[in-house]
């Protein structure tokens, strides 16, 4: 499995997380895990997933997802899991 972290934060509007899912389903990429939260109208959501069933390159992925964002408004962070795992451990 090629698991990866896909953090989505910003003020909240309609569809979010209609356009992320929707980008991930065409890339074929698996969304294994998801949680979000609204805060004040502010949006965050964290999502695990499951990058072996797509042809796109891990740096596509996340260049297309800070893309998407830019458009709607949030900011899209992507981290392969280990550097995730890394990066957290205490």
């Amino acid at each position: 499995m090629n698991k990866t972290i896909i953090t989505v934060v910003g003020k909240d509007t309609v569809g979010i997380i209609a356009k992320v899912c929707t980008y991930l389903a065409e890339s074929k990429i698996n969304i294994l895990d998801i949680s979000q939260t609204i805060v004040s109208g502010y949006f965050n959501m964290m999502m695990i997933v499951d990058m072996s069933g797509t042809d796109k390159q891990f740096n596509t992925v996340a260049d297309d997802l800070e893309s998407l964002g830019q458009g709607i408004g949030v900011v899209i962070k992507c981290q392969r899991e280990e550097i995730f795992d890394s990066m957290h451990r205490v």
